[in-house]
This record gives structure tokens, C-alpha cells and sequence, in this order.
């Protein structure tokens, strides 16, 4: 039987994939944010493109690393990887300094260094599934991926949602408890050790939404958001979430024409950007984000699968959970599937701190893709 020519049976094919999504989604992600921003932004800095310049300088800083991590070569990542789990530890531990951690809304989760405002749970989430990529490669070439693996990885990722929860951020407490579960599941690890892991897991994170008012309101409005009891409090940011997807109707309502950006909906171009995208760009407009998500994360688990060394492997495999679980974690929360995490969607939220993160994660499975056996024999055969 005759080996299929179509375009995705080429090595190259999942590669093109990862960019176009990223490009696509990238590309829609300034124009959202441009539109989301314009009323906030006029109104705290007195222009309406001030925040969507700040976007596209983030992009411009985000490229060449993207760039440069797809040129690394394996060695140098693992490398880095010796020293991903230090140094994610460093990064947290520096919120804990007065005068550097800085305090918004809430939670301590960002730090400043004079001009520079970053946002390190977003570096860790990437250093975390480095780490743990090297440390499953490890034990599969000693074949012991099972056990041994709980035993390693999970007090090292406990450490650091203690970090992360330090700061009050229980959204990213969420997803890199939810990566360390997928890891668990494509390292082998028994579903018993797995269950027992996710329930251990759950466990404290419902511990910490009913301990603490606030979470357990935003947690009881996803079931009334409109209910007079939870609207003006908990329940309006899900509410107006839901209004302007509601109001957007097949087509939308025209970019730029939003509403619920006039005031009603907070962080609209943040954590509340897939709304914005509904009420503008209508059905056909989250349609086709979610399909383009979920092509690049189809891209991602593909190009795991196919590459021969296993820390690359598991690496590509985490950051393929990572990206699919913040993006089901955002869309839920504008749905109010979910309670409102605080979490942004990947590439097109607004932040420089998610977009350069986001965009070096691409990078190393864009340089994973590019290392296919098979794709350097097919070029090979074409130079020939």
C-alpha cells in the first residue's frame, strides 16, 4: 500500500501548522486588543492605541526569542533544564521581597524592576515542563516511568503551587496542577497513582476556594450569575461575559462596536478577550478561534509524538497540556462554565508577560519540529 501524499502525512506539515495557527491567532490577538483596549485605554492614558503599542512591542520582543528558541540545539535545553526548577524557585521566592512584588488586584504575582513589570508564574509554567521533561527522559531510559516518577515529580510541583498560591494566584496554581497530571498520563504512570494524584489535587483546591469568601462567591455565582444576590458583585463579570457573546449573534456586532467594553466588562482585553471576540466578530468569530486552537494544539501533541529523543518529547507533551488547559480555564470563565480564574488566552490576551512565555514554549516545539528525522531525510533527498 502506497504511502499517503497529502499534506498532512509530510513531515512538514505539522510544523507549517504550529506557525500558521500562531500567526493567526497572534495577528487577531493585536487587532482584539486594539479594539477591547481602545475605551480602557483612552481613559487611563489618554490614547486608544497606548495599550495596543504596548502589545505590539511585546510581539516585537517575543519574536526573535521565539525565534532563537526554535535555533537551540538539544544539548543547550537540557542545559537549561538542569536549572529550570532553581530557578523557577528564585523567580516565586522574589515576590516575597517587600518592594518588589507588586500587589494588583489582589494577588502578588508581579514583580518590578523600575519600568519592568513582569509576571513570573508565566516563566515557571514553561521552566516547570522543561524540568519535568528531562526528569521523565531520565527515568524512561532507566525504565522506571512509574512510581519513581510521582515520587520526583510531584513534591517538586507542590513546592512550587505553594509559591505560586503565596501570591494569591490560584489560576495558575490550577494549570500547573493540571500539566503535572497530563505529564503524569503520557509518561505511562498508572491511572491509579494518576486518580489518587487528581483527587489529593482537588482536594486542596477546594480547600482554598471554600476557605477564603471571595473564591467561594465567584465559585456559587457561576450558577446564578444574574441572580440579584451575586450581579453586582461576583457575578458581573460572567453576566456581561455572557451578554456580549449573546449579543454578537452569527456575525457580531462589527469590530470595533462592542458595548460591553464601554464599562461593563472588566479586563476586557485581558482575561475577558473571547468575550469581546463573540460580540464583535459574532458565532463565526469564536468558531474560528477555537478551531485554530485546537489546530495548534493538534500540531503540538503531533510534532511529540514524532520526535525521537524523549525529553523533547515529554516537553512538547507538556506544553501542549499547558496551552489546552489555559485556553478550556479562559473560555469557560467567559462562558461561566468555570469560575473567573484571572487567567489570560494564550497569544491573543493582552500581557507581555503570557505572550513572550508563550511565544518561547512555541519556539522549542517549533525547533523540536524542525529536528524530525524524517523532514532532515526529506530535505536531504530534495538537495540531492
Amino acid at each position: 500500500m502506497k504511502e499517503s501524499r497529502g499534506f498532512l502525512a509530510q513531515p512538514i506539515s505539522s510544523y507549517y501548522l504550529l506557525l500558521v495557527c500562531t500567526g493567526a491567532l497572534t495577528g487577531l490577538g493585536l487587532i482584539m486588543v486594539l479594539s477591547a483596549s481602545s475605551i480602557h485605554s483612552l481613559e487611563t492614558n489618554g490614547s486608544s492605541f497606548a495599550i495596543a503599542i504596548r502589545q505590539l512591542i511585546f510581539l516585537l520582543i517575543a519574536l526573535p526569542i521565539g525565534f532563537l528558541a526554535s535555533r537551540l540545539s538539544i544539548s543547550s535545553w537540557k542545559w537549561i533544564a538542569r536549572f529550570a526548577l532553581i530557578g523557577s524557585v528564585f523567580l516565586l521566592l522574589l515576590l516575597q521581597i517587600p518592594g518588589l512584588g507588586n500587589r494588583v488586584n489582589g494577588n502578588t504575582n508581579w514583580i518590578a524592576f523600575g519600568p519592568v513589570v513582569f509576571q513570573p508564574s508565566e516563566f515557571v509554567k514553561f521552566f516547570m515542563i522543561l524540568w519535568a521533561g528531562t526528569m521523565l527522559a531520565r527515568h524512561e531510559e532507566a525504565k522506571s516511568v512509574q512510581s519513581n516518577v510521582i515520587v520526583v515529580l510531584v513534591p517538586a510541583f507542590a513546592v512550587i503551587m505553594a509559591l505560586v498560591m503565596a501570591g494569591g494566584d490560584l489560576g495558575d496554581t490550577t494549570i500547573i496542577a493540571a500539566v503535572l497530571v497530563g505529564l503524569l498520563f503520557v509518561s505511562g504512570t498508572r491511572m491509579r497513582w494518576i486518580g489518587f494524584t487528581t483527587v489529593i489535587g482537588l482536594s486542596l483546591i477546594g480547600a482554598l476556594v471554600v476557605t477564603v469568601p471571595y473564591r467561594m462567591r465567584r465559585f456559587l455565582a457561576v450558577l446564578h450569575p444574574f441572580s440579584p444576590e451575586y450581579y453586582k458583585l461576583s457575578g458581573w463579570q460572567p453576566a456581561h461575559s455572557i451578554m456580549g457573546l449573546a449579543s454578537g449573534g452569527l456575525f457580531g456586532v462589527g469590530l470595533g462596536a462592542s458595548r460591553q467594553k464601554w464599562g461593563n466588562l472588566a479586563e476586557a482585553h485581558t482575561d475577558f478577550i473571547f468575550s469581546v471576540v463573540g460580540e464583535e466578530l459574532g458565532l463565526v468569530g469564536t468558531l474560528a478561534v477555537l478551531i485554530l486552537f485546537a489546530l495548534l494544539i493538534f500540531a503540538i501533541f503531533r510534532i511529540a509524538m514524532r520526535a525521537s529523543d524523549p525529553m523533547i518529547r515529554y516537553t512538547c507533551a507538556g506544553i501542549g497540556c499547558w496551552i489546552a488547559v489555559q485556553v478550556v480555564l479562559n473560555v469557560g470563565s467567559a462562558t461561566s462554565v468555570f469560575p473567573v480564574v484571572g487567567i489570560t488566552l494564550p497569544l491573543l490576551s493582552y500581557g507581555g508577560s503570557s505572550l513572550i512565555s508563550t511565544f518561547l514554549a512555541l519556539g522549542f516545539v517549533a525547533g523540536a519540529a524542525l529536528r524530525d528525522p524524517k523532514l532532515i531525510s526529506s530535505k536531504q533527498a530534495r538537495r540531492s
